[in-house]
């Protein structure tokens, strides 16, 4: 009989250790948007891409336009060719401007492309992307 009652404050002493292990875990949902580092959140990067598009002029440089807009979310490059006239070096930057999706993922429709050619800015916004 005492064995029987050992065995059983044994596995009730088990259950209670095991649950208290078990009270500090957390499962964490979330927004989709964790990935954000809260002192800068999508909607304060979203506005300073918006604020900086707007500091844009035709003809700057690749360097200045990376000075002032930052890393892009996303890019494209390309060499276009065309006959009897030299390659085109042709880079395309892509700064999330509006939210589309609460996935945490940034994608090219959430984005304001940035067109620059041999280094120099051709564009931005579709009409600029849609014309190379």
């Amino acid at each position: 009989m005492n064995a029987k009652i050992n065995r059983n404050l044994i596995a009730v002493a088990f259950l209670g250790l095991a649950s208290l292990g078990l009270s500090g875990c957390v499962v964490n949902v979330g927004d989709g948007e964790s990935g954000w580092d809260r002192s800068e959140s999508w909607e304060k990067v979203q506005d300073k891409n918006r604020s900086n598009l707007a500091k844009l002029s035709l003809g700057m440089s690749k360097d200045q336009v990376m000075t002032l807009m930052g890393a892009s979310d996303l890019s494209e490059s390309y060499l276009q060719q065309s006959a009897g006239q030299a390659d085109k070096e042709v880079l395309v930057l892509f700064y999330r401007t509006q939210r589309s999706h609460s996935d945490g993922k940034t994608t090219k429709d959430e984005c304001t492309p940035v067109v620059l050619s041999n280094h120099v800015l051709m564009g931005w916004g579709d009409t600029a992307y849609n014309k190379i």
